[in-house]
């Protein structure tokens, strides 16, 4: 019988901001659906983009892939997915959002070209979910797990006080939760390691690129206070104690950017897997 571990913890540490979130972070970049595709090696009928928040990750195959499917279990995130694609309407109509986990996928055997995760793949559990993408992908299908670096490129001191900021809202979850009910996300660089591990996969590789996005001090503060560890201690009534942190990235930000905007690259770590 299939492993099943999915964290609730996991899913309730993203209700609630959702339109800071869809505000803030970066959207994926045109050039994993190239990736994707090139190694797919024709143009997928199927996308599947598990675990896809509010559609950053979706959207981007629209006009590319015949079918778009987006499984996100946060109902909060799904909704913010659900009301962009009715803003859209008709020209999405390929795009469509369902609840689900990564390792219960309603869908049938071989039916999928490309499965992605984006900033996702960390959350779920790896042994269950390589396996129930290896039963959903066609012979020859491929899966891509992709994140970001954090922070973006913006300059030495802003970035570590980024740093500090997002290991001071760590430090104060690991006493305000207990141990038992905290979240348990795997290491991005084991990735990798992950799908060769699994067996589902006759090739793996790992593409490092990078992608640039117009950004003002503004948003680089809001892509920190959407990150989930931030976004835990201010729900649980903590947000005091990041205050110094938080005023001391502010700062720093606000002053690398001048008051004006500019284009600012972001890192990108792309797993890719043929079955």
């Amino acid at each position: 019988m299939k492993e099943k571990i999915n964290h609730q913890s996991h899913v309730d540490r993203f209700l609630g901001f959702q339109e800071l979130y869809d505000a803030n972070r970066p959207a994926a970049p045109a050039r994993v659906t190239e990736l994707l595709t090139l190694y797919r090696g024709k143009t997928p009928e199927l996308v599947v983009d598990v675990g896809c928040g509010t559609g950053l990750s979706t959207f981007v195959w629209n006009g590319i892939a015949a079918r778009i499917i987006g499984v996100e279990p946060n109902p909060d995130m799904r909704m913010k997915a659900e009301e962009k694609l009715q803003r859209i309407g008709p020209d999405a109509a390929a795009v469509s959002f369902r609840p689900g986990y990564s390792n219960e996928l309603e869908l049938a055997d071989g039916e999928a070209d490309i499965i992605t995760c984006s900033q996702s793949f960390h959350w779920m559990e790896p042994v269950s979910t390589l396996q129930e993408f290896g039963r959903v992908l066609a012979a020859g299908g491929v899966f891509g797990a992709y994140d970001c670096d954090w922070p973006p490129c913006i300059g030495w001191e802003a970035e570590q006080a980024y740093n500090k900021l997002i290991a001071r809202a760590a430090e104060i979850l690991t006493h305000l939760v207990p141990p038992e009910e905290a979240v348990k996300q795997s290491d991005k660089s084991e990735h990798l390691a992950q799908m060769k591990k699994s067996g589902v996969f006759r090739f793996v590789k790992e593409i490092v690129f990078h992608n640039e996005e117009i950004c003002n001090a503004e948003r680089i503060v809001g892509m920190a206070m959407s990150q989930g560890g931030v976004q835990s201690v201010i729900k649980l009534g903590a947000a005091a104690e990041l205050h110094d942190e938080l005023e001391q990235f502010r700062l720093l930000t606000e002053d690398a950017f001048r008051g004006g905007t500019r284009m600012v690259p972001l890192g990108y770590r792309l797993r890719l897997g043929v079955k």
